[in-house]
């Protein structure tokens, strides 16, 4: 016998994600910035937002180096993953979104090593809101695929990494140039896991990155 029910229920997730936030000195002057969300890697989880600082942009940031462009680093909880807090991360740029002077039509993702995989998986899940991204030794799901390929997107990765292998952002590439997407991967000949510091360092990266609108 099969009969018809209904499941009710009140669902509430708890949120709390620290996060560095930079703006431009002349964040004043302008009516809408572009917004780059960064995503650590596994070692910088916690509670002790510094070590967001340890690499990647927040890293420049700290020793002086000025973007034109809003700038969020969250930091993922020491238990978890930021494939595991996807939704938290989609809530947070709601909020700044709505909050700061941030041009909608360009939000670019980037992030290195778990935060290249969280990288993958956040555009994945929520395409709509990314201009461009770009994952850095990441790695994430073919799956995705559909729904990345109208992301432009920029791969970093060396192909001596011992942590994260090439092989891991070789699979997203392929799937997303077979469901038709624009991607390009750079591989770094030589270069173990640090594959960010070059990247980041690139004037070309972020000409690349801002030359996108969505």
């Amino acid at each position: 016998m099969q009969t018809s029910k209904r499941f009710k229920t009140t669902f509430v997730q708890k949120v709390n994600l620290p996060y560095l936030l930079y703006q431009p000195k002349d964040y004043k002057q302008h009516e809408k910035l572009p917004l780059v969300m960064f995503l650590h890697g596994a070692g910088e989880r916690g509670d002790d937002l510094d070590l967001v600082k340890i690499h990647g942009i927040p890293k420049l940031i700290e020793a002086g180096q000025e973007f034109p462009f809003i700038v969020v680093s969250p930091q993922c909880p020491k238990d978890s993953w930021w494939t595991r807090e996807l939704e938290p991360l989609k809530l947070l740029l709601d909020t700044l979104l709505e909050t700061y002077k941030v041009d909608k039509k360009r939000v670019y993702l980037t992030g290195l090593s778990m935060g290249g995989f969280g990288t993958f998986h956040l555009a994945g899940l929520y395409p709509k809101y990314f201009a461009a991204m770009a994952p850095i030794c990441g790695g994430g799901h073919g799956s995705f695929a559909d729904n990345l390929k109208n992301i432009p997107a920029w791969v970093f990765h060396g192909d001596a990494d011992t942590i994260v292998p090439i092989q891991e952002s070789q699979r997203m590439v392929s799937a997303i140039k077979k469901a038709g997407g624009r991607v390009k991967l750079t591989t770094y000949k030589g270069v173990g896991h640090d594959s960010w510091t070059q990247t980041y360092n690139n004037p070309k990266f972020y000409e690349w990155l801002l030359s996108h609108r969505r």
